[in-house]
């Protein structure tokens, strides 16, 4: 698989609150990784740090470059980042905000494209939003405007994707969904897929690795198995946990009944 990040040694604060504290995490295309731990645990702080909006010690390369070479455009052609509260404007069209995933290919006079058109109708397509396209955002449940969401970073076509708990609002179905389309678009594309998650076995269903922190550390790292085991996750969340082995070779991880 070709390397699209590598970063090493994290280190970042807030005043004098170490946030990461040597971290370490790698992705390449065509992977799922899932970033878990507790709340306050880094999770959205690392997100920010390996996109530069939050200035870290350490070493961080997008596709072997150092994330201060490159310019804000640029890197938004390579990796897409979703935050936990994206913004949105009430009265644009579904459509509108789908386009502004194509902004990075903008010229100086901001001018739609052909291929701009067509990027939007594919993810339109994907995402089952072409009855929603002349919707405004605040005519959206908070699944469907969550889905547009999602769906204007896949139309920036990048190479790597950064979501911070993009199952948030959507409902059972609609995060089975957006997980089996996550999966298709790495298997398929590609496309390397970093989540910052709290769902254990949502993330155990469809990640190929996964990174769990406790205060800005790394607690585990490796595969579902290796990262999933009780005494690990009952030391990270505090909370006496079992885990079930299942036939389709995910476990399932629930609280010990005699600990609530």
């Amino acid at each position: 698989m070709t390397d699209l990040l590598a970063a090493k040694s994290v280190r970042f604060s807030y005043d004098r609150v170490r946030a990461l504290d040597g971290t370490d995490v790698s992705l390449s295309a065509g992977e799922i990784v899932a970033v878990l731990g507790p709340n306050g645990s880094g999770k959205s702080t690392l997100l920010k740090v390996l996109l530069g909006h939050l200035h870290a010690e350490g070493t961080i390369q997008w596709q072997g470059r150092e994330i201060g070479s490159w310019r804000r455009r640029d890197l938004a052609r390579v990796v897409a980042y979703l935050p936990q509260a994206p913004a949105w404007d009430a009265v644009q069209t579904v459509a509108d905000s789908l386009r502004l995933g194509r902004a990075p290919y903008w010229g100086t006079l901001s001018l739609e494209t052909a291929e701009d058109e067509a990027a939007v109708r594919r993810v339109a397509e994907r995402l089952e939003l072409n009855e929603l396209l002349d919707r405004k955002m605040d005519e959206l449940s908070g699944g469907q405007r969550q889905r547009v969401l999602i769906g204007r970073c896949l139309a920036q076509e990048p190479k790597a994707m950064l979501l911070d708990e993009p199952d948030t609002f959507l409902d059972l179905k609609h995060q089975i969904d957006l997980c089996r389309l996550l999966r298709r678009l790495a298997n398929e594309n590609g496309l390397g897929i970093l989540m910052a998650s709290h769902d254990l076995n949502l993330a155990a269903s469809f990640a190929d690795r996964m990174v769990l922190l406790r205060g800005g550390k790394i607690a585990a790292a490796g595969t579902t198995h290796q990262v999933l085991q009780p005494e690990i996750l009952t030391d990270v969340y505090g909370v006496r946990m079992e885990r079930i082995e299942r036939g389709n070779g995910s476990p399932l991880l629930a609280p010990r009944v005699d600990s609530i």
